[in-house]
């Protein structure tokens, strides 16, 4: 089976594992998605297909920001109580649905993404408690990558990521990033995917798990667990 024939998404080696019984206790029964794994192994495509039933309406942004948020801390303890507090932070999900507005559109363009992730950041339009850009970046990066898109697309920045770019990346700080350092990462990592033929994401993967720049003999790396 090649990558792309099985669940795996380039550059992803491993699913996160997830203790779903402690998830299933600890978030509100009206976040959890729909046909999410119940087995404790959660691929990025097991998250991308609540985006599509987020986008068909068939899930709700409460549901979507759940199997973010899962995938996100898999098994860190912790992760299941602060992510019902981030829930509690908007009972009826209009934070999230006005903060990922933009994001909806079939190809988001930068100013979408600038304005999403502003809107992420204030406290007067959509900012969550314990929801800061290590979080609400693999939000906007699952709900607005297109794979067979042109230009830029959200990706994750945590600190992680941001430790290991180099400075041309204009990421300055290692935490409580500014929409400029964000899109400032997302131009960088385009003009490398596109120097290598990579998906932008790749990159991330890469980032994330200490193989960038990757050699010949190397995957692009991927995400073991949260930050």
């Amino acid at each position: 089976m090649s990558l792309h024939d099985g669940p795996a998404l380039p550059g992803e080696p491993a699913p996160i594992t997830v203790h779903t019984d402690r998830w299933r206790a600890t978030l509100p029964a009206d976040a959890w998605p729909t046909g999410f794994p119940e087995t404790g192994a959660v691929w990025r495509r097991d998250v991308f297909a609540v985006v599509d039933a987020w986008r068909d309406g068939a899930a709700s942004p409460r549901q979507l920001l759940a199997a973010v948020l899962m995938w996100g801390y898999g098994p860190i303890g912790y992760g299941p109580w602060r992510a019902a507090r981030s829930l509690q932070g908007d009972p009826d999900g209009s934070r999230l649905t006005h903060a990922l507005d933009g994001i909806a559109a079939a190809t988001p363009d930068e100013e979408a993404l600038r304005t999403a992730y502003r809107r992420f950041r204030d406290p007067a339009e959509s900012r969550l408690p314990w929801l800061g850009p290590a979080f609400f970046t693999k939000l906007l990066y699952f709900a607005g990558y297109k794979r067979d898109a042109e230009g830029l697309r959200p990706l994750i920045l945590d600190r992680v990521v941001a430790n290991r770019l180099p400075a041309e990346a204009g990421v300055r700080r290692r935490s409580g990033w500014l929409s400029e350092e964000w899109l400032a990462y997302l131009r960088w990592a385009n003009t490398q995917a596109e120097a290598r033929g990579l998906q932008p994401d790749e990159v991330e993967m890469a980032l994330f798990h200490d193989r960038w720049p990757p050699s010949d003999a190397d995957p692009a790396g991927g995400r073991p667990a949260a930050e």
